[in-house]
């Protein structure tokens, strides 16, 4: 079979069908971009390393070291499959990477300097020093630089309708039952209120990073130099070289508990879409909101007529997915067999995956917006239809004024029971009320009856 078999082959969706939908992801997230982060974790430590003032290993001149991050700036495909090529020998994934940046220093002819001190490459590191600030930096570009502005992006999509609609009546449904009022506005406003919560959860989890050796304690590192402060020393290629959270206490591994808590604040992120996707399809199947047609789409393979809502139903089975893996990784990531075992690294090996669905969804779902109108026809008439839904503002103003049984009269007279304009005024005007009480209460009609719901819509 090719080497680069027809997307028609790969075993996920995410390759095959919607890989062009990935593309930002993928170099990011993917096996290249695992290989890509080691290579720069191996070249600052080596930088860090010669600056540290031992006799033993001086400090680089610039040509060598911009001969080096030059390795990362550039670093392309064709450098990640020389990595495996060497890794089908040392079948070992982080040696290859070493193996690899040892014969670059070799061939850098203009800095002879590498070559004398490529030993130091990998100095004191276990595999994990590597791969956990890879994995932390991946994750960080992934959602600085993908995640975030996608889901800004339906914030600001929902915002903007929450402000178009936010005066638009609409009939509330609780328990799928006509209720009190709303605006479309003020239902929009609800989510993007919950996302901007979800969203700063997301923002604002840190990615712990360690540089300590086998089991976290230094063990090689002052085996060699005993004198020198090999935890300043970390904590300052961590923060200041990487840009990461340093965690000083570790077994083998860094414990996961920041990519845990990262991919529980997106999964809670994607559970409020789920939530919303289920309401614009009932809200859809209600007639609320219409979807605008394409040209040439089909709806149904038998029945002309269907517009169906897949973006929404989409982004739904989508966001599911991505949630069965982020829940499943959050858990199992923190969890390791004593100083370490290997059931981690294969799970991270999946991070682009639970994340890509995300993404994923997201996409379906901003494109489903893009279709979506309000249909006001048919929330005008479902809200004449419903003079039920004042009786809560009735029996309310009874009680204001110390009629006797408010709640059990209006209960009497509408549960249950469809009733009208006119039995609605009747029964009010009926009642014993000031005059001035009772003129605003004939006013109301259940389009007007929305309460703050405009204003709420327009703080978000």
């Amino acid at each position: 079979m090719n080497a680069s078999p027809s997307p028609l082959l790969a075993l996920s969706p995410l390759d095959g069908r919607y890989a062009p939908k990935l593309a930002a992801l993928r170099p990011l997230l993917s096996e290249f971009a695992l290989m890509h982060r080691r290579v720069q974790v191996e070249v600052e430590w080596f930088i860090a390393l010669s600056e540290a003032g031992f006799a033993e290993f001086p400090p680089l001149g610039d040509a060598a070291c911009t001969h080096l991050r030059g390795l990362v700036s550039r670093f392309s495909e064709s450098d990640a499959q020389a990595i495996k090529d060497i890794e089908r020998t040392t079948n070992h994934d982080v040696k290859a990477v070493e193996y690899w940046l040892k014969a670059r220093c070799a061939e850098a002819t203009a800095s002879p300097e590498l070559a004398r001190n490529a030993e130091f490459l990998h100095f004191a590191c276990t595999s994990e020093d590597i791969n956990n600030t890879s994995h932390a930096l991946m994750l960080g570009a992934a959602r600085r630089e993908v995640l975030l502005p996608a889901l800004d992006g339906l914030v600001a999509t929902l915002r903007a309708m929450a402000h178009e609609h936010a005066a638009l009546p609409m009939l509330a449904r609780t328990h799928g039952q006509t209720a009190s009022p709303t605006t479309v506005g003020k239902e929009l406003a609800n989510v993007v209120a919950r996302l901007v919560r979800a969203r700063s959860r997301i923002a604002s989890v840190e990615l712990p990073a360690k540089m300590n050796g086998a089991v976290g304690n230094y063990n090689a590192h002052l085996a060699a130099w005993p004198d020198f402060d090999w935890p300043a020393f970390s904590r300052r290629v961590v923060e200041e070289r990487l840009g990461l959270d340093f965690n000083p206490h570790t077994i083998q591994i860094e414990p996961h508990d920041g990519i845990a808590e990262l991919f529980d604040a997106v999964a809670r992120c994607n559970t409020v879409l789920i939530d919303f996707c289920r309401d614009v399809w009932s809200y859809i199947s209600l007639g609320y909101f219409k979807q605008r047609t394409r040209a040439g789409e089909v709806g149904s393979s038998t029945m002309p007529h269907k517009v169906n809502p897949i973006d929404f139903e989409n982004a739904e089975g989508n966001y599911g997915l991505a949630n069965a893996l982020l829940v499943h990784m959050s858990g199992k990531l923190p969890i390791s067999r004593m100083q370490r075992d290997l059931t981690d690294s294969t799970v991270l090996r999946n991070m682009g995956v639970a994340l890509g669905y995300t993404l994923l969804a997201h996409d379906s779902l901003a494109r489903g917006l893009g279709k979506l109108e309000v249909n006001g026809a048919a929330l005008a008439e479902d809200l004449d239809s419903s003079w039920e839904v004042l009786a809560e503002a009735v029996q309310t103003a009874m009680r204001r004024h110390g009629l006797p049984e408010p709640y059990e009269k209006l209960k009497a007279a509408t549960r249950g029971q469809a009733i009208t304009r006119q039995g609605m005024q009747d029964f009010i005007a009926a009642l014993a009320l000031p005059e001035a009480e009772k003129a605003r209460l004939l006013a109301l009609t259940p389009a007007r009856y929305t309460g703050a719901a405009e204003a709420l819509a327009r703080q978000v």
